[in-house]
């Protein structure tokens, strides 16, 4: 009996984690999930072609016209403190090149391709209020700058118009009150008099 009490346990163990595994399963496959991990991969490979642009191209034509072959072994030493200056121009230069591609080359295209079928906002159907002429939706039934009633109420508005208008418990309260004072002086009849 141990023994099946144990298979059990570890039959409901794997149970969930096989529950948790498939949600995982559903989140990787997810079209999103597999974008960004592409997405991830390209610009992780693209920053690689960048750098390399900078340090073995760029870099050199500059050197060319400033005297310095490479930035990278540009130095200052302060105190026995070495700034690596020309290292962190390399990657300023990196930066602002993958700055420059990605605007030109991904997000102006990408823009201007949605501004082309990116629909034209329709606007909405309007007419004038007989009341005021100012402009309503098509579709209003009461004139939001004057409060005209243009159509009847929806059946929903009316029954809650209805409710509103009903008596409350305060107007219920005096009927009765003002019914029984009538039995009470004989207005009723049903009511017994009072001798004075």
């Amino acid at each position: 009996m141990a023994f099946d009490a144990a298979r059990s346990r570890s039959g409901r163990l794997a149970s969930g984690v096989g529950n948790q595994l498939g949600g995982f399963k559903k989140f990787i496959v997810r079209g999103n999930v597999v974008d960004l991990a592409v997405g991830i991969v390209i610009g992780a490979a693209f920053t690689g072609v960048v750098q390399a642009l900078v340090k073995d191209i760029i870099t050199p034509l500059i050197g060319v016209f400033g005297g310095i072959p490479d930035f990278s072994a540009w130095a200052v030493t302060v105190n026995g403190s070495r700034f690596l200056i020309g290292d962190f121009i390399n990657t300023l230069l990196s930066f602002l090149i993958l700055a420059v591609v990605v605007y030109f080359f991904v997000v102006l295209p990408v823009t201007r391709l949605m501004d082309k079928y990116r629909p034209e906002p329709q606007p909405a159907p309007t007419m004038e209020c007989p009341e005021c002429l100012s402009k309503i939706p098509k579709a209003a039934r009461r004139c939001a700058h004057c409060t005209v009633q243009l159509e009847p109420p929806s059946e929903e508005v009316a029954a809650a118009m209805r409710n509103v208008a009903a008596p409350s418990g305060e107007h219920v309260a005096d009927e009765a009150a003002r019914v029984l004072a009538e039995r009470l002086q004989g207005g009723g009849g049903g009511g017994s008099k009072t001798v004075g």
